[in-house]
Formats: structure tokens, C-alpha cells, sequence
């Protein structure tokens, strides 16, 4: 006795119902996901040093909001060039040599000092990098520099 075996019909994935349904999926997720926009912290309140140079700080959207050591060491340089660092906690005004003497001395006592760069945005860029220099010279290696965090 002969059987037929029934003719194969071609293998073909349907297309239009998988769609519906992954358009179905896509539309309850983005409905049952609640969209909330994460608002930056408030930014915190400046530190007397701060408070003492009056500064245009640059912004950065890459800036990160960290919290200052108790020991933290500024230097400061306005945009017509004049200097200001933290001398016995307070931010004075210093020459050159003085910075210099300055950065020896927090070097000698502490070679893990943390250093922050306050300079206005229109300081010339040379300026910034030959505090950069003068504190990897003098061993200092933990510098940054401040900026204000930027609109996103």
C-alpha cells in the first residue's frame, strides 16, 4: 500500500504578529515606567575661602560634587594674574616666591597634600599650568581644580 506523505509547505516566520506584540511590550513598559528627572543636589554653601576671592569659576558638566578635606590646601589666581593661597587656614595674597615657599612647606609636611586650583575663568591658561608645574615639582601630586558644575 502506497502512502502520501503530505506536500511540505515552506517554513516562514510571520513577521506582522511578532511586531504587534513587541509594539504591545515597547507601549506598556513606557506607560508603567514612571519618567523621573533626577534634580542635581543643591550645590553647597561656599567655604570662607571662597567667600574671600571674588571669582568667575569656569563650568564644567563633568564636574563632580566632592566633599573638601579639612586640610585642604588652595591656591587662587584671578584673572589679572595676582595670587592667593591658603597660608595657616586663611587665603592670602602671596607673591610668586611666596607661593613657592608656601607649596615647599606643604610638601615637606604632608607629601599626600590634596591641592585645589580656584582660578577665574579668564586667568590665562600658561598661568594655570605653571602652578600645575610648580606643584609636581615640589612633590605635591593630588591637584584639581575647581570649577562650577555646568546646567546639565
Amino acid at each position: 500500500m502506497r502512502i502520501r506523505k503530505p506536500v511540505d509547505e515552506p517554513f516562514e516566520i510571520m513577521l506582522i504578529p511578532m511586531i504587534d506584540c513587541m509594539l504591545v511590550i515597547i507601549i506598556f513598559f513606557l506607560v508603567a515606567t514612571t519618567m523621573k528627572h533626577a534634580t542635581p543636589p543643591p550645590p553647597p554653601p561656599p567655604t570662607p575661602q571662597e567667600r574671600e576671592l571674588p571669582l568667575t569659576l569656569p563650568e564644567s558638566d563633568a564636574a563632580l560634587r566632592v566633599e573638601s578635606p579639612p586640610d585642604l590646601f588652595i591656591i587662587g589666581v584671578n584673572g589679572g594674574g595676582q595670587l592667593y593661597a591658603t597660608d595657616h587656614g586663611r587665603l592670602a595674597q602671596v607673591t610668586l616666591e611666596g607661593l613657592h615657599t608656601l607649596i615647599r612647606e606643604a610638601a615637606l609636611a604632608n607629601p599626600a597634600q590634596h591641592v585645589r586650583i580656584d582660578a577665574d575663568r579668564s586667568t590665562r591658561f600658561d598661568e594655570i599650568v605653571h602652578l600645575l608645574d610648580l606643584c609636581e615639582f615640589e612633590g605635591l601630586h593630588n591637584v584639581g581644580l575647581h570649577t562650577n558644575p555646568g546646567n546639565n
